[in-house]
């Protein structure tokens, strides 16, 4: 369900504090109390926050938000950030996309490409990329998580031991500042692990909001990366981590800037 424009001020309040209560939002807004509580509810029910007595605040880093909710959690920057990825990848090349809202942007922009083979683990890209006939998608075994269609599991990761492609298009839920790149699901981490063994170059898009939030699983370092696809210039003392180890950051504005100097 689309979030009305006040519940997205909410959201986006919650981001920056981290706990609301009703009354002060009521106040902000000039709303009653009831319908703050309203507001918070169908957030509560879309997984985007979570009640407390008296108001509610961001989930616990422990679970990920609902797929669905994700999917409307920054769509224009993610919009952006698969057509920006996109243009990374040429014409006749093989290349992994795993699970992840923004890899399936990534997989939408690249509808127009010729001679690809593509191989997923995420059914909502197999769906996807299904009718374009100039590329050829490889599905991967394991176990499907029906929350998100997405396939883990050691089957998974066995099935992905057999390739050696030009690129892949990972994601992640969290990045923090050391440039760690966190996950929930050990299960999906294992085979986003193999993914980046199995490439040999390695494009990483994440939105602004991955900095903001937590996840308790490794899948790797921001390092092991060789693009960085984001939305907004990341924070200095990332970029200063990007540029160390020679990762190219690539900012998706709707002008489609250059990367950033220094970066590589």
């Amino acid at each position: 369900m689309p979030l009305l424009p006040r519940q997205a001020d909410i959201l986006a309040l919650a981001r920056d504090a981290g706990r609301l209560d009703v009354d002060s939002l009521s106040a902000r807004f000039g709303v009653t109390p009831q319908t703050i509580r309203k507001d918070l509810n169908e957030l509560c029910d879309q997984g985007l926050l979570q009640r407390y007595h008296g108001g509610a605040m961001l989930p616990s880093g422990v679970v990920n938000l609902a797929y669905e909710s994700r999917r409307q959690l920054a769509t224009d920057a993610k919009r952006r950030i698969g057509l920006k990825a996109a243009e990374l990848i040429p014409d006749n090349c093989s290349l992994l996309i795993n699970i992840g809202t923004t890899t399936e942007q990534v997989a939408t922009a690249l509808r127009g490409h010729k001679g690809l083979m593509v191989i997923t683990n995420n059914m909502n890209v197999v769906n996807i990329l299904r009718g374009y006939d100039d590329i050829e998608v490889i599905v991967a075994g394991g176990v499907l998580r029906h929350a998100d269609g997405g396939i883990v599991g050691a089957p998974a990761v066995e099935f992905l031991r057999q390739f050696k492609v030009d690129y892949a298009i990972i994601g992640t839920s969290a990045i923090d500042e050391e440039g760690g790149l966190l996950d929930y699901d050990y299960r999906e981490v294992e085979v986003a692990r193999k993914i980046v063994e199995t490439a040999r170059c390695v494009i990483l898009v994440a939105d602004s909001l991955k900095y903001e939030r937590s996840a308790p699983v490794r899948i790797g370092h921001i390092s092991e990366v060789d693009h960085f696809v984001t939305d907004v210039t990341p924070p200095e003392r990332l970029q200063r981590i990007c540029a160390d180890h020679d990762v190219k950051v690539e900012v998706a504005t709707d002008k489609a800037p250059a990367a950033l100097e220094g970066a590589r």
